[in-house]
Parts: C-alpha cells; sequence; structure tokens
C-alpha cells in the first residue's frame, strides 16, 4: 500500500493498566504507524468505564452503551477512515458495526479474533459476520467457523511481538527460574484441558519453578511481564485447545522473542511458525514435558542455541511491522506471502 491510509482501530487497550505495554493492540498500532500509515485509536471499555458511573465491566457495558455508540460513529464520521479494525471481539455488538459502517461507507471493515473456540460465543460470529475480513490467530476448524458462517474473507494471521520490548533483558536474581509460566488463577483450575491442569499443577509443587498467577506468585505486568521471562530458563506454552492446526495463544510468542527457550505444546502445523528443535522444542505428553524439561536444564548450550535461534525467528517473521503489512496485502490483493498463509 503506496498510499498513506486512514486507519481507526477499535481495541481494548487497556489504558487503565500496567499490562497495556505488552498487548497486541499496542504493537499493531505501532506497526501500522511504522509503515507510514495513520491510526486513530479507540479504547471501547476504557471509554465505557470513563462514561459509567458503576465499576462494573457489565453494568457499564449497558449502561454507557448507546453514549460510546454515538462517541464512536461521530468520531468515525469526522475522521473518515479507509480501514476500520475491529480489534477483539468484545463489548462492541453487531449493530454497533453496523452503526460504524452506515457512517463509513468507503471504509473496508476489518475483525481479529484471538480467542478459541468461536462455535460457543455467537456474538463473535454476529460481529465479524458485518465485516468485510476476518483475521484470526487460528487456522483449521476455528477459521473455518466463521468461513461458514458466510464471512467472505477468513486469513490466519499470527499474534505479533515487539522487538523494541520483547528481547532478551539482562535481569537480577529475583527474576531467576528454572521454569516459568505466566497465566492466571483459573488456568490452574480444572477446565477444558485435564493436560494442562495436570502439568500446570505439578509445575506448582517443583522448587526452581514460578507459576505467576498462581499457588501464591503473583500476576507480573508492565516490563517486569518482559524481565520474568528473561531470567527464565525454560517457559511453558500450553493452550486451551492444542489440536487446531496453527493456534496459540500470544504466550507464545512473547517467549520465543523475549530469548527463553521455550517448551510448547505441539499444534498441527506448528512448525510451520516455529521448527522443532531449531526454535523451539515441542512435547506431547505432560511426562514427556518434564522428561525434555529436566534434560534441557542440564544442557546449557543446547538450550541457549534453541532460544537464541527462535528469539532471530520471533523478530524477523512476527515483528509488528511484519505482521501488519500481511494484514495490509490481504486488505488490497486478497492474498500474503508466508509459509504459514492459510485463507478461506
Amino acid at each position: 500500500m503506496a498510499k498513506a491510509k486512514r486507519i481507526f482501530v477499535i481495541a481494548d487497550f487497556k489504558d487503565e493498566s500496567a499490562k497495556s505495554i505488552r498487548m497486541q493492540p499496542r504493537m499493531w498500532v505501532k506497526g501500522l504507524i511504522r509503515l507510514g500509515h495513520d491510526v486513530q485509536r479507540f479504547s471501547y471499555r476504557n471509554m465505557m468505564l470513563q462514561y459509567s458511573f458503576f465499576g462494573s465491566k457489565r453494568i457499564a457495558l449497558n449502561f454507557a452503551r448507546k453514549k460510546i455508540e454515538h462517541i464512536l460513529v461521530e468520531q468515525l464520521k469526522r475522521y473518515n477512515p479507509d480501514i476500520v479494525f475491529i480489534l477483539g471481539l468484545k463489548y462492541i455488538d453487531e449493530t454497533t458495526v453496523l452503526a460504524m459502517r452506515n457512517v463509513a461507507r468507503k471504509a473496508v471493515f476489518v475483525s481479529r479474533d484471538d480467542d478459541p473456540f468461536p462455535d460457543k460465543d455467537l456474538n463473535r460470529i454476529a460481529i465479524a459476520k458485518q465485516t468485510d475480513i476476518l483475521i484470526a490467530t487460528s487456522s483449521g476448524r476455528f477459521l473455518k467457523t466463521y468461513k461458514d458462517a458466510g464471512i467472505s474473507l477468513c486469513a490466519f494471521i499470527p499474534n505479533v511481538c515487539d522487538p523494541d520490548l520483547q528481547r532478551k533483558w539482562d535481569v537480577g536474581q529475583e527474576w531467576q527460574a528454572d521454569i516459568i509460566f505466566t497465566g492466571k488463577p483459573e488456568h490452574t483450575r480444572l477446565d477444558r484441558n485435564d493436560q494442562r491442569y495436570d502439568l500446570i499443577r505439578r509445575l506448582g509443587k517443583m522448587k526452581g519453578v514460578k507459576v505467576y498467577g498462581a499457588f501464591g506468585i503473583p500476576r507480573v505486568e508492565g516490563i517486569d511481564y518482559f524481565y520474568a521471562i528473561s531470567g527464565a530458563k525454560i517457559g511453558l506454552s500450553i493452550n486451551i485447545a492444542n489440536d487446531v492446526r496453527l493456534y496459540h495463544s500470544d504466550r507464545l510468542t512473547n517467549y520465543i522473542s523475549c530469548g527463553t527457550f521455550t517448551l510448547a505444546r505441539r499444534v498441527p502445523d506448528s512448525d510451520l511458525l516455529f521448527e522443532d528443535k531449531v526454535h523451539l522444542k515441542y512435547f506431547e505428553t505432560v511426562d514427556e514435558f518434564f522428561e525434555l524439561a529436566d534434560w534441557y536444564l542440564k544442557h546449557k548450550q543446547q538450550r541457549e542455541k534453541i532460544a537464541m535461534a527462535g528469539m532471530q525467528r520471533a523478530h524477523n517473521e512476527f515483528n509488528c511491522e511484519k505482521i501488519a503489512r500481511h494484514m495490509l496485502n490481504l486488505i488490497e490483493t486478497g492474498t500474503y506471502d508466508a509459509p504459514w498463509a492459510e485463507i478461506l
């Protein structure tokens, strides 16, 4: 796209939180701006809370929706964007998208879904159906769900990284760990994936392991999040769904791009993103994870060689500018050039 575009990005930027610096929307905006485009950002949830007297997101959503929708539509009308990028399918609904389309008639509308199981959330599908293009961090059956819903163009585009912040930091002893997992308390409760629960529960009982967000260890945010990853010898990446082609949470990209050796639960065609034994090491079972972790903890040279190759791969292929360019090429031509591209 030679001509600079006006791109209106709607996302939950979490401006009120320290975690905002590691959020995917921030990286997308940085990539689009560095490519020479103008970006107007709209943090829907933050606006919603600002215009509500209630601290509860659920109550605020009902109380302030009409007001925020009016503000959003007015901004779109005055900005007259070329592209409207809905980065996350929470908080808004299909009527909001229709109102947006009514005032931005010439814009291409793109929606982005980075959550699993779209078939269990009909609102996400309803929102995506009002857009021209759906891009997702998963392929396979999750992407096909959107295609079957009638969206004309659906594409897999992976999570992005920001090498400015996601790199190997020189950190103090307080951040050192043999193995790390960063998550939420619910990751340690029985959920839809027994294997993940069992693995994290066993990790939580080991010395030299830090499961941030559980077992009495608080969550870590801001730049400390990258310090914690950098200080670990091994990072664990495992999804709530591990049978979906190319699907990984942003945890995988976060760990690898910070130069930490990563043991990741294999998903179909993972090697198209990161190659086994070159950029990371995949495992299939809980027992295999612990066997591999024990071996790589004892073999520093092999571990660090793979970790550095993985970081270089992430920085070269999944940085915010390159991934943003893939999306812009998709908008302009209906396709983009990458070995892991899948377009339905």
